[in-house]
C-alpha cells in the first residue's frame, strides 16, 4: 500500500484532480502476493485541458518517474478533461479494464 499512497499523493499534489482512481493491478500479474508493481491510475484534471494525450501521459510519467524507475513495472495511464470524463462515464461507466497478463506464467 505504501507505493500505492505515493502515487496517490504525487498525482493529487501535481495535478489537483476532480477524479483520481490509483488500482493495484498487480494481482493480474504473475507476482508475489502483496505486490506494489502494476497499477492503473485514471486521472481527470483541468490541467488536461487544451493538450494532447502523448502530452498528459508525459506529464504523469515525469510527476511518477521515480517510482517508475525504481518500483513500478507497468503502468496503465488513463486522462481526461472534466468534460472527456463526464462523457466517458455516462456512455461507458468509465475508463476502460485494464487486460490480463499473458506472460510470465
Amino acid at each position: 500500500m505504501k507505493i500505492q499512497k505515493l502515487i496517490t499523493d504525487k498525482l493529487t499534489n501535481d495535478f489537483s484532480p476532480t477524479h483520481l482512481s490509483v488500482e493495484n493491478e498487480s494481482y493480474k500479474h504473475n507476482v508475489p502476493e502483496g505486490s506494489e508493481s502494476h497499477f492503473k491510475v485514471v486521472v481527470v484534471s483541468n490541467e488536461f485541458e487544451n493538450k494532447r494525450l502523448i502530452q498528459r501521459h508525459r506529464a504523469v510519467n515525469s510527476c511518477l518517474a521515480d517510482e517508475l524507475a525504481n518500483n513500478i513495472h507497468a503502468l496503465a495511464i488513463h486522462t481526461y478533461t472534466l468534460d472527456e470524463w463526464a462523457e466517458l462515464t455516462q456512455e461507458l461507466g468509465g475508463a476502460p479494464d485494464s487486460p490480463n497478463c499473458l506472460g510470465g506464467s
